[in-house]
């Protein structure tokens, strides 16, 4: 049987002129995603009735969830970033939750990726400081109230906390979406191997095991689609109106 850790190996279904642009597993998943998301989007708009269907009902859900995420957090001046923060949140909801589907691979579960979308999500909130703030901007740096004698031990301190952001938005991902499949791995060998030698009595808590995981990852997709998204709308607050 398996290793636990054997369904997060990146496979290349299509070899490219180098590895590095190789079409893999982990870039099917995320085209289908985008797929996925797409459909999705566009059933819940294709009638626009004043009385909402299912699948109506759900995208104004999940467009109004992100829409009170954006105001509570960032206020009226988050509007504008109302595209790219749904995207971000719908894309990283659907490769969790597509990731729970036997035989498929959940591309969140790689930091490669993770980071990619953090490091975006950094550089992003960058730049919108500095169009806004321009050198001002830099006044971020310098804690609110702090004696002045504090500036060299502050400073370095609040230059470290911004740039660890992306590192720590990324392993927060990563970490809970690997967690959460090598835990559900492991158990499905114990059903196999306890059931062996039971004739298939000793599965069955590993089996009850199993759905209750299986459950609390559909929690943690959503949850950490909410965390990522919530951060970015945090960051960009921060941007924008500084301390």
């Amino acid at each position: 049987m398996a290793g636990p850790l054997e369904q997060f190996q990146i496979k290349s279904l299509v070899d490219g002129p180098v590895d590095a642009v190789a079409y893999t597993n982990s870039s099917l998943w995320m085209s289908v995603t985008v797929v996925v998301v797409t459909v999705f989007m566009l059933l819940g708009m294709s009638k626009r009735e004043m009385v909402p269907g299912r699948w109506q009902s759900l995208a104004e859900s999940m467009y109004e969830f992100v829409g009170n995420m954006i105001r509570d957090n960032v206020g009226d001046e988050g509007r504008k970033f109302f595209p790219f923060i749904f995207t971000l949140f719908m894309f990283i909801l659907f490769g969790n939750l597509l990731g729970l589907i036997p035989g498929s691979f959940t591309f969140t579960s790689h930091i490669i990726v993770t980071l990619c979308m953090a490091m975006f999500v950094f550089l992003m909130v960058t730049l919108v400081g500095l169009a806004k703030h321009g050198l001002h901007f830099f006044s971020f740096f310098v804690p609110s109230g702090a004696p002045v004698a504090l500036y060299p031990l502050m400073i370095p301190i609040e230059i470290i906390s911004y740039l660890s952001r992306p590192v720590s938005l990324s392993v927060r991902l990563f970490a809970n979406m690997m967690a959460g499949h090598t835990m559900l791995k492991v158990f499905a060998g114990f059903v196999f191997g306890l059931g062996a030698v039971t004739a298939g009595v000793g599965g069955i808590l590993p089996i009850a095991m199993m759905v209750a995981l299986t459950g609390f990852e559909i929690l943690v997709a959503f949850l950490q689609a909410y965390v990522f998204a919530v951060l970015t709308c945090l960051y960009l607050n921060d941007a924008l109106h500084l301390h």
